[in-house]
């Protein structure tokens, strides 16, 4: 059975008037799934629904997509293989305390951030929550990002908790943090959590090929991204191949090679940003989002977050590309061992008291 463009229109129209639009933002996201199977029983492909808008207003609660600027690169996004957008630039919170977290993320947002990434070892994550209500920035504006301790992965109530310190009802992107202890059991809660509408879409971060296809074999909802180290001196060439054929977007963690003087002051950078009016490390982010690479540097700096999000006016050549792509060493500065797994699964970061 198909259905004409506007007979579908008027379907859709009728449902979110009469069924969705009563209630609260969770309950519309769970009720999303029915809404889908129902455009399936139609034979409408899901590419047709979402670009009608409307998967996009009942997944968001209102007739309104993302806010944009002017200029057609501004807010660069990805469609991950669940069909999410996700902004390829955003802002880590690695290292930083609560206040410095929070005045980090409030700054993020004031400059047009929408992508915001912590986790539960980080010990922020109450504040990335206040900073996103003091920001002024709607809760379906921001993409919020976080990811579960391996102490945590055998813990029934974990994305609850999780949900409760950052003090909204869902999380749009949830991750593995490490391949360490149970971690399938750590998936499943997350692919409870996608299930139940709490979560948007679900991945992985410090896996590697091996594992992450232990992970696929074995999964039901895949996972959209791996978030691990990459930077021009390790630009993890053949698993990006792998993660290509498999659906599977790269996140980088230490874009700027975890501030590497001899890498920031690479010749070509200096060049390049001589060319563009950019400083190397706005290049080096610049590469990194023609690569395909989705980038999260951290910072405290109120101009150092403003530049890193700069990077939406010039674009590099395909010249240019190659020439950094010739620096890779396969140099990596975070290096994974199982003593050092073991003792992540041993390490309970105190996640309650925290500011």
């Amino acid at each position: 059975m198909s259905v004409s463009e506007p007979a579908m229109e008027l379907l859709l129209i009728k449902l979110w008037n009469s069924e969705f639009r009563q209630f609260k933002a969770r309950e519309r996201r769970q009720k999303l799934k029915y809404l889908m199977d129902l455009g399936m029983a139609l034979d409408w492909e899901k590419e047709r629904w979402q670009k009608a808008g409307w998967i996009m207003r009942l997944h968001f609660g209102k007739n309104r997509q993302m806010k944009t600027r002017k200029g057609n690169d501004f807010m660069k996004q990805i469609t991950l293989n669940n069909g999410v957008k996700m902004p390829m630039a955003g802002i880590g919170t690695f290292l930083l305390t609560p206040d410095e977290a929070e005045e980090a993320v409030l700054s993020a947002l004031g400059n047009g951030y929408r992508l915001i990434d912590t986790a539960n070892a980080y010990l922020n994550e109450k504040a990335v929550g206040r900073a996103m209500k003091k920001s002024g920035v709607e809760r379906e504006d921001i993409f919020l990002e976080t990811k579960l301790w391996p102490s945590f992965y055998e813990q029934e109530d974990a994305v609850e908790k999780t949900l409760e310190r950052l003090e909204t009802d869902y999380i749009d992107l949830l991750l593995i943090h490490q391949p360490a202890g149970n971690y399938m059991a750590g998936y499943r809660l997350m692919e409870k959590a996608y299930k139940e509408g709490k979560v948007r879409a679900i991945g992985l971060s410090n896996f590697n090929a091996e594992q992450i296809q232990e992970i696929l074999d074995s999964c039901e909802a895949k996972p959209v991204i791996l978030q691990t180290e990459v930077h021009p001196y390790d630009q993890e060439k053949e698993l990006k191949e792998f993660l290509n054929r498999k659906g599977i977007v790269i996140q980088a963690w230490y874009p700027l090679g975890h501030g590497d003087e001899k890498l920031l002051k690479e010749p070509v950078f200096a060049k390049l940003g001589e060319k563009y009016g950019k400083s190397p490390a706005q290049i080096i982010l610049r590469w990194h989002i023609q690569s395909g690479n989705i980038v999260i540097p951290g910072s405290k700096n109120p101009e150092h977050i403003k530049d890193n999000f700069a990077l939406f006016d010039f674009s590099l050549t395909d010249n240019e590309m190659e020439q950094i792509a010739e620096l890779d060493q396969e140099k990596r500065y975070y290096v994974s061992t199982p003593e050092l797994l073991k003792r992540y699964v041993e390490m309970v970061p105190p996640v309650d008291s925290q500011k």
